[in-house]
């Protein structure tokens, strides 16, 4: 059993505080319902400002004022869960948005993944993490591919969702990067110390960056192991839940630091991922070139773009992932389905992942409370919960799922 469990600690079970408003608010929409279920006695002018923009047929908005199904995967955990008017974030049962670890558990981070930093600085790791558990099966699909596991670098590193999944899977991490010191102090909490602070874009960092990469590439191989490099550069630039998305926008310009770095400590492939926006970007231009940046300097360029639901993840959540070889024609599938939504009922696949199965075991609490040393209202019921909590590892998990 996990140390957290023992010491009765759930870390970061914690949920924002909600003005009176919205708490009137989120007691008006039932459960699967939005704000098309809210009265229009309640006033508020994002309520009005939604509705205009319905009226005038700029998209249904239809997670805004969410509250979630219990018997369905959640839809995209982002950045604003403490908020119920930015997505689908109200409690299926409880008249509250999402606690910080509900919502990691909605990303696949078990509980024993400790958060640091103010509550926003949480939020932000959280709603912009990769799935752990969908990295480990890229890391999985890679490893079969190899033949063996390597060493990573884990740029633009946030709360470790994509390092964590390579590590749960017997990959080691030699060094990660961010800007963000809630990130990096995150990062060091969970899988190692070696982590950098600093800014891709500043050429002195960058020096000291491609230095601690070469040392972890002699380390990989003086023991005959691959060396990867992984990151997802931050995505609001491309995120089509931006204001701004022209390549003005400087954050859309951080992968070609990535890829400078790729060129100068030329590891043996990489992972890239960001959002699914980014294949829409100017018509697809962006996509193509960012995909012809990197073709400078690895050989093979794979692409793909998961659906997290099929992944054994409880969240629709789509992200673009491209996978480079050093190697020439290195045809690298993505990794195999293992979960569909009960809509798209198969017999080849378990049902996704619900928000009931992922959290149900979580104590109840109220808006602005912090219900970290409550106790689980009982023992894990389903693989998912048992994961979460450390009682079976990752790969258990999966075969489980697949029967």
């Amino acid at each position: 059993m996990k140390e957290f469990e023992v010491n009765n600690i759930i870390p970061n079970h914690k949920c924002s505080k909600l003005s009176d408003l919205d708490i009137k608010i989120v007691e008006s929409v039932p459960e699967g319902g939005n704000w098309k279920n809210i009265p229009l006695n309640i006033p508020s002018k994002r309520l009005e400002q939604i509705r205009e923009s319905f009226a005038q047929g700029k998209g249904s908005r239809s997670t805004y004022y969410g509250r979630l199904k219990r018997d369905m995967p959640s839809y995209t955990i982002n950045t604003y869960f403490n908020r119920p008017g930015n997505g689908c974030h109200i409690h299926f049962e409880q008249n509250r948005v999402l606690s910080q670890r509900e919502a990691a558990r909605l990303q696949s981070f078990p509980d024993s993944h400790i958060f640091s930093g103010s509550m926003t600085a949480i939020n932000n790791q959280i709603g912009n993490a990769v799935p752990p558990i969908l990295a480990f099966q890229i890391a999985e699909n890679l490893s079969k591919k190899l033949g063996k596991k390597g060493y990573f670098i884990d740029l633009f590193c946030g709360a470790g969702g994509l390092g964590l999944g390579f590590k749960l899977n017997g990959w080691t991490s030699g060094l990660a990067s961010d800007i963000d010191k809630n990130c990096v102090e995150t990062y060091k909490n969970n899988l190692h110390e070696n982590v950098l602070l600093g800014d891709i874009s500043d050429g002195e960092f960058f020096k000291k960056l491609v230095t601690a990469s070469l040392l972890v590439k002699e380390r990989a191989k003086k023991e005959n192991a691959p060396f990867w490099i992984l990151g997802g550069p931050p995505c609001q630039g491309f995120s089509t839940a931006g204001h701004k998305r022209t390549m003005d926008d400087e954050r859309n310009h951080l992968f070609k630091h990535y890829n400078k770095l790729l060129g100068l400590v030329n590891p043996d492939g990489f992972v890239f991922e960001n959002v699914a926006g980014l294949l829409s970007m100017q018509k697809g231009a962006v996509f193509e070139q960012v995909k012809k940046a990197f073709k400078e300097n690895m050989k093979s360029i794979n692409a793909w773009l998961l659906h997290s639901e099929k992944y054994g993840v409880p969240q629709r959540r789509k992200r673009v992932f491209l996978v480079g070889f050093k190697e020439e024609e290195q045809v690298f599938y993505e990794p195999p389905q293992i979960t569909s939504l009960p809509t798209e009922a198969s017999n080849n696949y378990s049902n996704s992942v619900s928000v009931g199965e992922a959290i149900s075991d979580l104590p109840p609490l109220k808006h602005n409370e912090d219900a970290s040393h409550k106790e689980y209202l009982h023992p894990p019921i389903n693989a998912y919960q048992k994961f979460m909590r450390g009682h079976i590892s990752a790969i258990n998990y999966l075969s489980e799922m697949q029967g």
